[in-house]
């Protein structure tokens, strides 16, 4: 038995994969068990976690590998640092002793992590290299090209190359300074949105502006080549010397300072988000075009945060020149946790790779599940009330039937999803016909922006008959957005603008129907979700609509649920109707410690 752990830490969304012999056993984030919402901290419990899962301790282990070469990255740190002296010298102060008490002793830091147990090699990929693993390997591709686009590893931002049975070779790469990620998070933070965090809310906003400001991006910010590259003008950015992402100069530039974090969104920043979706998707089409001239492939592997802008993704499958493409689901930097483990697996041990029919990512659920015995010993404790229905079938007719009746559902099923998408495991569930529920989850539910759409859940057999794709074309991981199909559609006469658009029915899954008509589509099929797939299609037998609202499991600000007892609490403090846990069944209105909302 070989059993080797991968680890992200230390920057933002730190996780821990563990496969043995080639197959991946566990991988979770840490911000799931702290409940700290992209916990940078060393993954000690997420480490735990997946060590239980295999029944192995640390000094079992053969391998531990991490995620990217912190010299490599405090070698580009300094030289930044200097080639902006003396403007970056409150940054250098600021960062620069942590990175001399922890990051560059990264072998005593894992060492302690691992409580002194682990005696063995310690393995560190280049970030990139961890991006270009995580995607390949698991994907269900002999040969495939592959991309990675984030905001910066050690100094890399963009790399491209091939996979090939069990190697992958990245051969073309963007450096630092020059980064589309970064960007994309400049003017994520220009519009008052977290950095390392809020960037899918500024894609979610774009549909409700207008691209006006792109020219200005265009000309301006950028000097952009056919190949996909491009050189940012630093003068308009700070995050090379300063604490902040934007100068001066950008907020000249737009028309005004950044927008406060909670203050009342303009059309400015819808426009602003509009615009800066528009480049990134031209600049991503570029790359994609020119990786398929230079490596000749036919499938393409997606890895890096910016793999995460779903509505680029779209442009990708519909407009670009590979036949297939396969997105890791954790594409940010926790899956960098698995790519580095799997990195070791094929790469430096030599083992053989055969790709499979259907990617071994599966449906991505990796992480904790409860059984019934504990969630009941939980309940009881909180003297809650509840039933269980130990009747699959008829678990799904009645879950279904409440959702038909307007109610919305906390759906905790099974293994933990690894990644930030919710999948069928972790998710609240409700009907897509409903005008309101869009509104009602966001506001009384997820307490979030009323803007933010949501994806459907949608039968792998049926998605060609609401949205526009193939019979049997699948996106099982969230990660793809395209338009409804027309015949489902509402037309919409009306001169609003801006969040006004919210109003408007569009389609006659309106709670799922962005105001462009598009959607974030996951699909769902028995062989990767058996449960989930059953409640979908009873909710299709029940109201002749194979789709339902799919939403994280999770309050705004929080991670994604991951025990019982985080279910239940999300379940009281917000206007959630009914709780499944497994088998079991809660309703609000029978729970003494609900709150009133």
């Amino acid at each position: 038995m070989t059993a080797i752990l991968g680890i992200s830490a230390f920057y933002h969304d730190s996780a821990a994969a563990l496969i043995v012999d080639g197959n991946i056993v566990a991988a979770a984030q840490e911000e799931r068990f702290t409940r700290n919402k992209h916990d940078a901290s060393f993954p000690e419990k997420a480490i735990e976690y997946c060590l239980s899962e295999a029944g192995i301790s640390v000094d079992e282990l053969d391998y531990v590998g991490f995620y990217d070469k912190p010299l490599l990255k405090f070698d580009r740190l300094l030289q930044t640092y200097l080639a902006f002296a003396p403007r970056g010298f409150w940054s250098f102060a600021h960062t620069i002793p942590q990175w001399l008490k922890q990051k560059t002793h990264l072998r005593r830091e894992l060492r302690k992590g691992l409580g002194g147990k682990y005696r063995k090699r310690f393995v560190f990929s280049e970030h990139h290299e961890s991006h270009a693993a995580s995607a390949f390997f698991p994907s269900p591709f002999d040969s495939a090209a592959i991309l990675t686009i984030d905001g910066v590893g050690e100094w890399s931002t963009v790399t491209f190359g091939t996979g090939n049975g069990n190697r992958i070779e990245l051969t073309h790469e963007l450096r630092f300074p020059h980064s589309l990620g970064l960007l994309y998070t400049a003017m994520t933070y220009y519009c008052g949105f977290e950095v390392n965090g809020g960037e899918y809310k500024l894609m979610g906003l774009a549909p409700y502006g207008e691209p006006v400001y792109a020219d200005l991006i265009r000309s301006n910010l950028l000097d952009m080549k056919s190949d996909g590259s491009f050189r940012m003008n630093m003068d308009y950015f700070a995050y090379c010397h300063g604490l902040t992402m934007t100068s001066k100069k950008f907020h000249r530039l737009f028309g005004g300072s950044p927008r406060r974090p909670e203050s009342e969104l303009t059309q400015r920043e819808m426009n602003l988000a509009a615009s800066i979706q528009v480049v990134t998707e031209e600049l991503i089409l570029r790359m994609v075009e020119h990786v398929s001239q230079v490596t000749g492939m036919r499938n393409l592997c997606l890895a890096g945060g910016v793999a995460l802008n779903c509505v680029a993704n779209g442009r990708i499958h519909r407009e670009g020149p590979f036949e297939n493409i396969w997105i890791q689901p954790a594409a940010g930097d926790a899956g960098g946790a698995l790519g580095t483990a799997l990195l070791i697996w094929h790469q430096l041990l030599k083992k053989t790779r055969e790709a499979p029919t259907i990617s071994t990512q599966k449906n991505s659920a990796f992480g904790p599940e409860s059984q019934q015995s504990e969630v009941i010993e939980f309940l009881k404790q909180e003297q809650a009330v509840y039933e269980i229905e130990d009747d699959e079938d008829e678990l799904c007719r009645r879950v279904a039937a409440f959702i038909a009746e307007g109610k919305v559902i906390g759906w905790m099923q099974g293994r933990m999803e690894y990644g930030p998408r919710a999948l069928g495991n972790r998710s609240i569930l409700g009907d897509p016909r409903n005008p309101e529920m869009q509104k009602r989850i966001n506001l009384k539910i997820k307490f979030r922006e009323s803007f933010r759409p949501f994806a459907p859940a949608v039968r792998l057999e049926n998605v060609h008959e609401y949205f526009e794709m193939e019979p049997g074309q699948s996106s099982p991981y969230m990660l793809i957005v395209t338009n409804v199909q027309q015949s489902k559609r509402i037309e919409v006469n009306s001169t609003a603008t801006g969040l006004e658009k919210l109003e408007q029915v569009r389609s006659v899954i309106p709670a799922v129907t962005h105001v462009d008509h598009s959607a974030r589509i996951q699909t769902v099929s028995a062989e990767q979700n058996r449960l989930f797939h059953k409640l979908l299609a009873e909710f299709h037998q029940q109201t002749n609509c194979p789709v339902l609202v799919n939403t994280s499991f999770n309050l705004r600000d929080e991670p994604i649920v991951c025990t019982p007892q985080d279910a239940y609490r999300c379940f009281l403090s917000t206007g959630m109707d009914i709780l499944v846990m497994g088998n079991v069944i809660l309703f609000r209105e029978q729970q003494h410690h609900a709150e009133i909302l």
